[in-house]
């Protein structure tokens, strides 16, 4: 079995667009949540969001102006340009003239594709003008769209594909990429997840009342993960990915290795017990934490950080008493656990992919960054770990191994196992 390691990192997030500037966020605690005038003009209770910034100059360095013609998909857009940042972060060719790269694919996740495309079409149709649907419009609004293009533009040879698990997606692809790698079946795999921004996308959760809204004069307070004044999570968007590649050819290019991915386990509590389509059930979710823990040949004690689901919800006090449970450490015992999304909200099918290049990065780095708003720690949270394992703010040290878990509507669970890399 070969062991698998992360070569290259690309990311498009609410708060830093590229790996230097969204580093930079991370550490110190730099917000990406905006007030949405069109939200609040179509009366949304949450009337904030995260969304990346993206200036047109940015898109023409990833997309020739034929392919931006009639383009209208924010998904597919983060998402290639995430991707082609991992690759060209790996040092790895982006050659037009060339056979494809038999040893190299991608499994890049995806809730939605091009829902604007889609509605935009939909408009089209009903007027009666099919025909001008353009040439694009398939390849926009497939599922697919995401990988299809990043294969398109890397010429990738090996297996491209799409996979779709809620809020679960960017982790469960992570660990597809990793066991395509492991099996000798691929070299490297580009693996990382999208979500399109905007109303069409958040306003089914919106009308669920599980977003927040009390703090629309207040974006940057708005997501408060662990807060005992959370009210719900805030949306929002982008793209992560990460090269995986096996530690042979990895060392044979002479590529940065900014980790190891250990191993992982993806489950579903199939929606019985206390799980259900909106709600995680607990057995599993332990279960999960436990199998990645097996899989990557570590202990709950060898765990020096968690970087949590944690979406500000009713369920962060559930999440912390599954890992208690799991890892079998509580209170001063605990290792550091964090959840970006009080900077970037919840990017839903994003947020995995998007949360596994922050924790790369604290491993590489040596740090791991603090909690935004949540000074005021549940009382529920602070009476099963100790406060000082939640850090407001970055924390200077040398995590060696951490814990990265995503969980999603229909009861899905995925937990990776990252560890600074060594020989």
């Amino acid at each position: 079995m070969n062991r698998v390691v992360i070569t290259g990192l690309g990311v498009v997030a609410p708060n830093g667009v590229g790996v230097p500037a969204f580093k930079h966020a991370i550490k110190n605690g730099l917000s990406g949540i905006r007030h949405h005038t069109l939200l609040q003009e179509l009366q949304f209770s949450c009337q904030i969001g995260g969304t990346p910034s993206i200036s047109e100059d940015l898109k023409k360095q990833f997309f020739t102006e034929l392919e931006l013609r009639g383009f209208n998909s924010t998904g597919i857009l983060y998402g290639v340009m995430a991707g082609v940042e991992a690759w060209r972060d790996a040092g790895l060719p982006i050659e037009s003239n060339t056979d494809p790269d038999w040893d190299s694919g991608t499994i890049f996740g995806s809730g939605t594709s091009g829902i604007d495309k889609l509605r935009e079409s939909i408009y089209k149709i009903d007027d009666l003008k099919t025909r001008r649907l353009g040439s694009t419009v398939v390849a926009q609004t497939m599922n697919s769209g995401v990988s299809a293009y990043l294969g398109g533009k890397l010429g990738l040879g090996n297996q491209v594909t799409t996979n779709s698990s809620a809020c679960a997606t960017g982790a469960e692809a992570i660990m597809m990429a990793y066991d395509r790698i492991v099996y000798g079946k691929a070299k490297r795999m580009l693996a990382g997840s999208t979500g399109d921004s905007g109303p069409y996308i958040w306003a089914g959760f919106d009308a669920l009342r599980v977003c927040s809204s009390q703090y629309n004069d207040r974006p940057e307070d708005g997501s408060r993960p662990m807060s005992a004044t959370a009210c719900g999570f805030v949306p929002g968007s982008g793209a992560g990915a990460l090269v995986l590649e096996d530690l042979e050819s990895a060392l044979q290019r002479g590529a940065t290795i900014y980790a190891e991915l250990l191993g992982g386990h993806v489950n579903s509590g199939g929606q019985r017990g206390s799980g259900s389509m909106t709600a995680p059930n607990s057995l599993a979710v332990q279960r999960c934490i436990s199998e990645a823990l097996k899989s990557g040949g570590v202990s709950g004690d060898d765990i020096d950080a968690i970087n949590g689901h944690l979406t500000a919800t009713t369920k962060d006090v559930l999440e912390i008493e599954n890992w208690i449970k799991s890892l079998g450490r509580n209170h001063d015992n605990f290792p550091y656990i964090n959840s970006i999304k009080g900077m970037t909200g919840h990017c839903l099918s994003a947020a995995g992919s998007i949360e596994s290049v922050a924790t790369v990065l604290q491993l590489h780095e040596g740090f791991v960054f603090g909690n935004c708003n949540c000074s005021d720690l549940h009382p529920e949270i602070t009476a099963l770990i100790a406060k000082t394992k939640v850090p407001l703010k970055t924390v200077n040290l040398q995590p060696k191994i951490i814990a990265k878990a995503s969980f999603g509507f229909g009861d899905v669970n995925a937990c990776l196992i990252f560890k600074k890399f060594d020989y």
